[in-house]
């Protein structure tokens, strides 16, 4: 940028916050640009004059305070000066195109991902609606800026910052938004800071979170630690010295020992998880110990051994084995001063700064621009970062994926080539399998772990060392459903399955276009060749290709009538002299509406249960009416074998009646399931009439359900938003009694 872009009034007096925060950047980054910093600050300044926060402060003091906490974490100058405009774009109107001519593409692309997505609710909206769109803007707004971090990791640094100020100032907001963005924070925020490894950040979002969620227990835990704070503080001295002094007679010197708290957070979930009460607690301390070399962090792991008693099973080398996020230090617990347990950890200074910042302590100068440091941990990081935000189908797929893979408790193995790779707790190789690559997952028949042939339901530890067997032609089993842990690898055999029940769809689709073909003396070879399918994919909704098409068609979702309209490439509606349409009478019966036909009842075939919409032909009883069949009906189709001059031609337009529909639903069996089909159900305004759920030994549920649709539109809606679930593996249109097949 020449120089000229970054020219301010004469007029305008730059405040005494800038100044302070621009003296901290030079101290930290003596080669920044400040003329360009100062220049984003002026903009930003200009761009929210006017706006004030909840508190009553002037809205420029947000972006002002989230800078800080960046210059603090040592970010570049394009950073910064994204974090200064980071909420011009949301909240002043401002245009990308407007950011990157005065600072280019990588500041626009940084505030654009840190942009939140705006999702308006209908003003008659419920309650529970208004619920509803939250949740799935905030979801959707995580997994734009999650797809933004995985291109550029400074998104999502920014987007803690932020974060991490909205919560020291969350007083001035109603008592409902504090618990809901605590929560979030909590529960996305935290984790995610922990999964990138800046520990800086997480801790505090934590502290505050539980602040703001139990503020009765928050209260209760600092007065618990204040109060004995004194006598742990003069024993965590004691043990310093007694350090310090053994190290000195090894010849040991330039060290830094300090201690370190644990937070409020992390002392509260202990009593939670493992029922202790405060006074059981005896590691509120711990030592960290900061060495020049990486040998110096064993030769002082000998001599805290040689001091103190170390308690078997509690000791971890993290440099040896370096957490995914790039985490590496020595973790061990003695048996202290006074007999308390005392938790030391020893690491290098480089090692300490990738352990406070995480990802951010990557960042480097280079030719005078930041550039991420690109270890083979983080590259991973970044592909798994696109597999959370394109393998989820819907918003609260997502947010289970991401509480799944992204936030749980974790596992570390090793492949046969030594690469570390992260799992959930208690994967399996099935989970290791598609960690690696989809086809490996869909081709593996069985797994050595640590040179051992073992199940592949086998829950995998901390160090093992995996090593699959596959078979080019091998198929996965559903049986997998039942113990895999990791949503990516549920998602990907769910995918697999669908695919197998489109194939079935497609055939079925194909016999009936070619009945209907043949039934107009045509030949089906003429108009079911794959280009022509294909030529017509697009005018029919949801379909890409020529097997989408006849998917349609085999599932019920598309009339033959209008594929075998559109194959012709014409429109053929039938003379109305040929074809009868039905009417519905006060009474809510259906009867036959035709010159000179009168008072003829009509009944829907419970074999096949036809709707407003479909495809259907009439049979002509006796005695009984006139009874209406889809045109796929298997009885139909006999009929027009064997007894074709008692079939009629019918219309069924909708009339807005309600018409029962029998669905059959096959999804991966978990708690909550049937509570969110039955939501899906609730927001299409559709009764459910009749249900029945049965679970399988494969840890699949089969759900029949009876719905009042009214008609092929409204319930292609219906199993399109039910299909859109990552758990469901197929959802099927039922002849009757039985699924249709």
């Amino acid at each position: 940028m020449s120089a000229v872009a970054y020219e301010i009034s004469h007029q305008w007096e730059e405040p005494t916050e800038l100044v302070a925060l621009l003296e901290k950047v030079r101290d930290n980054q003596p080669e920044a640009n400040i003329r360009k910093i100062r220049y984003a600050y002026y903009l930003a300044e200009k761009s929210h004059s006017g706006q004030v926060r909840n508190s009553g402060e002037p809205y420029i003091t947000h972006p002002l305070a989230v800078t800080s906490i960046l210059v603090d974490l040592k970010m570049d100058d394009d950073t910064l000066v994204a974090a200064l405009l980071h909420d011009v774009v949301e909240d002043c109107g401002v245009v990308g195109e407007a950011i990157e001519e005065k600072f280019g593409a990588d500041v626009r692309n940084l505030v654009e991902g840190v942009t939140k997505l705006k999702f308006k609710a209908p003003q008659d909206a419920s309650a529970k609606q208004r619920a509803a769109v939250e949740t799935t803007r905030a979801a959707e707004s995580l997994r734009k800026m999650l797809l933004a971090m995985a291109n550029d990791f400074r998104v999502i640094i920014i987007k803690l910052a932020d974060r991490l100020h909205n919560m020291q100032t969350l007083e001035g907001l109603s008592a409902e938004k504090r618990t809901r963005i605590a929560r979030e924070t909590l529960d996305v925020f935290a984790p995610l800071a922990a999964r990138l490894g800046i520990w800086e950040i997480k801790w505090q979002l934590e502290d505050l979170a539980f602040k703001h969620l139990h503020p009765k227990e928050f209260q209760q835990v600092s007065e618990m630690v204040s109060k004995p704070r004194r006598e742990r503080e003069t024993e965590i001295n004691q043990a310093i010295l007694a350090l310090k002094e053994r190290l000195e007679q090894r010849g040991i010197f330039g060290v830094e020992i300090k201690g370190r708290a644990k937070h409020l957070y992390s002392i509260f979930n202990k009593m939670v998880k493992q029922g202790l009460n405060f006074a059981d607690i005896h590691d509120l301390l711990a030592m960290r110990v900061i060495v020049p070399e990486t040998q110096d962090c064993y030769i002082v792991l000998g001599v805290v051994h040689d001091l103190w008693l170390p308690i078997r099973g509690l000791f971890f080398d993290y440099i040896a084995t370096p957490k995914t996020n790039g985490y590496q230090s020595i973790h061990t617990k003695v048996i202290g001063p006074n007999g308390h347990s005392l938790e030391v950890q020893i690491r290098t200074r480089e090692m300490h700064q990738v352990a406070e910042y995480g990802v951010a302590a990557h960042w480097t100068y280079k030719e005078g621009r930041a550039a991420l440091d690109e270890t083979s941990r983080l590259t991973q990081l970044r592909q798994q970062l696109f597999d959370w935000s394109t393998d989820a189908r819907t918003s609260s797929d997502f947010l289970r994926s991401l509480s799944t893979d992204l936030f749980s408790e974790q596992v570390f193995v090793f492949t046969p080539k030594g690469d570390v790779l992260d799992l959930p707790k208690n994967s399996t190789p099935v989970d290791f399998a598609f960690r690696v690559h989809t086809q490996l997952g869909l081709t593996t028949v069985g797994a050595r772990v640590n040179g051992v042939m073992v199940p592949l339901s086998t829950r995998l530890q901390n160090g093992d060392v995996v090593e699959l067997v596959t078979r080019s032609n091998a198929q996965p089993s559903l049986d997998w459903l039942e113990f895999i842990q990791s949503s990516h690898a549920r998602n990907k055999l769910r995918a697999h399955f669908r695919k197998g029940n489109k194939g079935e769809d497609a055939q079925r689709g194909r016999d009936a276009l070619e009945r209907e073909f043949k039934s107009l003396r045509l030949d089906p070879k003429d108009f079911l060749g794959e280009e022509k399918l294909n030529t017509i994919a697009n005018q029919v909704e949801g379909c890409e290709n020529g097997v989408d098409v006849l998917a349609k068609v085999g599932s019920g979702l598309a009339t033959v009538h209008s594929i075998v309209s559109k194959l012709r490439g014409i429109v053929q509606p039938l003379p109305s002299d040929d074809r009868i349409r039905t009417t519905r009478t006060k009474e809510g019966k259906l009867t036959l509406s035709s010159d000179g036909v009168d008072n003829v009842m009509v009944r829907r075939a419970k074999c096949c249960d036809p709707i407003p919409g479909d495809e259907v032909v009439g049979y002509v009883t006796r005695g009984r009416g006139i009874m209406i069949h889809r045109k796929v009906c298997p009885n139909a189709m006999r009929y027009q074998v064997a007894e074709q001059e008692r079939l009629i031609r019918l219309d069924f337009p909708g009339d807005g009646g309600l018409y029962a529909v029998m669905l059959k639903i096959i999804s991966v069996n978990r708690q909550g399931l049937l509570m969110d089909i039955s939501t899906i159900f609730g927001e299409s305004h559709v009764n459910v009439s009749a249900a029945r759920i049965r679970t399988m030994p494969n840890h699949t549920a089969e759900i029949e359900v009876t719905i009042d649709v009214r008609d092929t539109s409204h319930l292609q809606s219906v199993m399109t938003k039910i299909g859109n679930f990552s758990d469901v593996i197929s959802i099927l249109r039922m002849f009757g009694r039985s699924a249709a097949k």
